[in-house]
């Protein structure tokens, strides 16, 4: 049998990067998959090429409504859902001094109440269905900070210490809900290449980049989506509330 048969995914930010990548791997190993993305017909675009094992939906994952619609596309085309995989995400550039409030409204809203939103609907939906997982995409920026990604670092230690309070919640009240945080480093992905482009020396801020990780290669979309199908699977039965580093070694010291 395959590691996800049985399994119904929701993956938000489905249309590129690791959303897309998980999604593949996910229907890859025998899950039906609905891509949920904001730039709905890039998941369109995911979901016709991994076939009928997919489907896509509009999702703006700061609006309770559009939250509602996407479970409602799930559970319309595949019947429930199991699994949750918060992937979307923005990174904007900002120092405790330049960011802006409508910059940090912006970045909490969408990687730190977007993922509360989803993570609030999963436990409702799966509690009297049997259960599931929820993986949230945090970042190593949620563990060791940046000084120039004040809000990023922000969401993404938010979405860390969330993620143990869904777990615990969870776990103590008897719902056989499991949630984990993932870590990544240096991942290429399009909003990487877009950030590196928009800095004042992309070439500088590449190899600034390529410095992070003690490792000597570029992480890609696929090294996270393998995590996150193991979460998914029964494999990590035992696994919740832990937060799962895929960065190279850049946190190990």
């Amino acid at each position: 049998m395959a590691r996800c048969d049985g399994k119904v995914a929701l993956v938000t930010g489905g249309g590129s990067g690791i959303g897309a990548a998980s999604a593949r791997l996910l229907a890859a190993e025998g899950a039906k998959v609905m891509l949920a993305d904001i730039e709905a017909d890039a998941a369109a675009g995911i979901a016709r090429e991994i076939g009928d094992a997919a489907a896509a939906v509009a999702l703006d994952v700061t609006s309770g409504e559009s939250w509602d619609a996407a479970a409602g596309a799930t559970v319309e085309a595949f019947g429930g859902w199991n699994v949750l995989v918060n992937c979307a995400g923005v990174l904007r550039r900002g120092t405790v001094e330049s960011a802006s409030v409508a910059q940090w409204r912006e970045v909490i809203d969408v990687n730190l109440t977007g993922v509360w939103r989803g993570c609030r609907l999963a436990v409702a939906h799966m509690k009297d269905r049997g259960g599931g997982s929820i993986v949230n995409l945090s970042s190593v920026s949620g563990i060791v900070g940046d000084a120039d990604l004040c809000a990023y670092d922000a969401s993404k230690g938010g979405v860390r210490l969330l993620t143990k309070s869904v777990a615990l919640w969870c776990a103590e009240n008897g719902r056989a809900i499991r949630c984990n945080s993932v870590h990544p480093g240096v991942i290429e992905t399009p909003m990487v290449h877009a950030y590196i482009a928009e800095s004042d020396d992309p070439a500088a801020e590449r190899v600034l980049w390529d410095s992070f990780m003690p490792v000597d290669f570029r992480g890609r979309a696929e090294d996270v989506g393998l995590m996150i199908v193991y979460l998914a699977s029964d494999e990590s039965r035992l696994v919740t509330g832990a937060e799962l580093a895929i960065d190279g070694g850049t946190t190990a010291g």
